[in-house]
């Protein structure tokens, strides 16, 4: 077509959109800014135009074409859609709430537009609401499965009111659908647990897991060699040099295994009157990539390792800090709670040496177990260790002496916090975590349950409660099922008491 009409904006626009659906959105980008540049008046493709920036991590530019294509006022539900998936990656979740509900006043039929409203919701903490939509969802498209995982981890259930009927006629329609067994059987774990159905729950656990594990091409010693990588660059020599990076005091860094409690100690953080939220970014890993400019589609890998220490550490944690406006700046201090964040400790300590970093530890058992219960997003391969326990015990292991070799090299430089502690010493262990961040005491963040900043984790239901100690100790319910981990966590020496 293009060979035909040079100058027609909808060739080029859907030329954009066919790269942006096998992932080139660099390509998607160059196609979409040509079609702008023959019909700026169309908001489709600001919109589509947003959603590419925002996917190449380009906050800002996607902020301002999302602004663009919502002053054109559009009206077509699947664009109104479109914007609310950017300004939910963006973080500004009223606004994609907003940007949902006419998408579904408009095509009220369409299973899709009901589950990303009510994934917002979630966030929001509008729980009703959100169970409302994901039971359109249900009514529209039996088959949308995530919308039954999503179902069952919205609330606890009950005896009296449960889906588990509904979920096992649903499993024996499942078929060849690995992800969708995977979704249900999630489902049907969580709201057996619920019931005090333990041996049911972590058998359906066990098999849409197993099955999942099959189909995956993972192997531990790429992991492996990663945190070796980490280990042999940031050395006790190379961590003994002064550093002299960005001189910014913003970010409070908490990192750890997910499902450790990175959450929870977020909240409590940003109900302090000096500290907002800035929920989980990616921003510090792009801009060391990016300064790295090494040719791997990972973020993070040996290479971006290597090249990132030769980099300029300050301009990285300058373009970091730049990086997060306007989301952040607001107040003195802002917490990025990507849990992940724990293998760039030593390229925080150069790039910010003023920030905090907070790390959650928890019981070993809990941990792996929790991480073993939640099911992240199937497409996100940095997870791809979740699916097997043997594999989420070696992941653990080296998780654990990553740790220990940080607080070596690193001494004072990460405060390491207890889960069970926290539970247990509420009020002490908050005052010893807000004296490490320089912060003064505030009684509010005891009460980090009435926070309303948006929630855009796992643990989006659970911290909207106050502290509760149900969690601790959870594995000893599956202690049968878990006795070869417990073996191969005490063979590699991880203190398990």
């Amino acid at each position: 077509m293009l060979a035909l009409a040079p100058e027609h904006a909808d060739a080029h626009f859907l030329l954009g959109m066919v790269a942006a659906s096998t992932r080139r959105f660099g390509e998607a980008r160059t196609a979409i800014e040509r079609a702008l540049t023959l019909d700026a008046a169309r908001p489709d493709y600001h919109a589509q135009h947003a959603r590419c920036l925002a996917l190449l991590k380009h906050d800002d530019e996607a902020r301002a074409a999302a602004d663009r294509a919502e002053l054109l006022a559009p009206s077509d539900a699947l664009t109104l859609d479109t914007l609310g998936v950017v300004w939910s990656r963006l973080g500004d979740h009223e606004r994609a709430v907003a940007a949902f509900e006419r998408a579904v006043a408009r095509t009220p039929s369409n299973a899709d537009f009901h589950y990303n409203l009510a994934a917002s919701l979630r966030i929001l903490g509008r729980f009703s609401e959100a169970e409302r939509e994901l039971e359109a969802v249900v009514q529209l498209a039996p088959r949308v499965y995530r919308a039954h995982s999503a179902l069952a981890d919205l609330r606890k259930q009950t005896t009296a009111d449960n889906h588990v009927a509904r979920l096992e006629a649903l499993l024996d329609g499942v078929g060849d659908d690995v992800d969708g067994e995977l979704h249900v059987r999630h489902a049907l774990a969580k709201e057996l647990e619920d019931l005090g159905e333990y041996s049911s729950a972590f058998a359906h656990l066990a098999a849409g897991k197993g099955r999942k594990r099959q189909t995956l091409d993972y192997s531990i010693a790429n992991d492996e060699a990663l945190f070796a990588t980490l280990e042999r660059v940031f050395d006790a020599g190379r961590c003994a040099a002064p550093p002299a990076g960005c001189p910014s005091r913003e970010p409070i860094f908490v990192v750890g295994l997910p499902r450790s409690g990175t959450t929870l100690v977020e909240r409590i953080l940003s109900a302090h009157s000096q500290v907002q939220s800035a929920g989980e970014l990616q921003n510090f890993g792009v801009a060391l990539k990016r300064a790295a400019t090494t040719p791997s589609n990972r973020v993070l890998d040996p290479q971006t390792i290597e090249q990132g220490v030769r980099c300029d550490l300050a301009a990285v944690g300058q373009r970091y800090i730049d990086s997060t406006r306007p989301l952040t700046g607001k107040t003195p201090h802002f917490v990025d709670k990507l849990p992940m964040n724990f293998f760039y400790i030593g390229f925080i300590h150069f790039a910010l040496p003023n920030a905090k970093i907070v790390c959650l530890r928890r019981q070993p058992l809990d941990s792996c177990l929790s991480l073993y219960r939640q099911l992240f997003a199937v497409a996100f391969s940095y997870y791809n260790f979740t699916y097997d326990l043997g594999d989420i015990g070696r992941y653990y292991v080296l998780f654990h002496r990553l740790l220990e070799h940080w607080q070596q090299v690193l001494p004072g430089k990460v405060l390491e916090v207890s889960y069970e502690d926290l539970v247990a010493e509420q009020e002490p262990t908050t005052r010893a975590l807000l004296e490490f961040c320089g912060l003064p005491w505030e009684a509010e963040c005891l009460d980090f349950h009435t926070n309303t900043a948006p929630v855009a984790t796992a643990s989006s239901v659970q911290v909207r409660a106050p502290l509760y100690g149900t969690a601790v100790g959870r594995w000893r319910r599956y202690a049968a099922q878990m006795e070869p981990l417990i073996t191969q966590l005490r063979a590699a020496g991880i203190p398990l008491e």
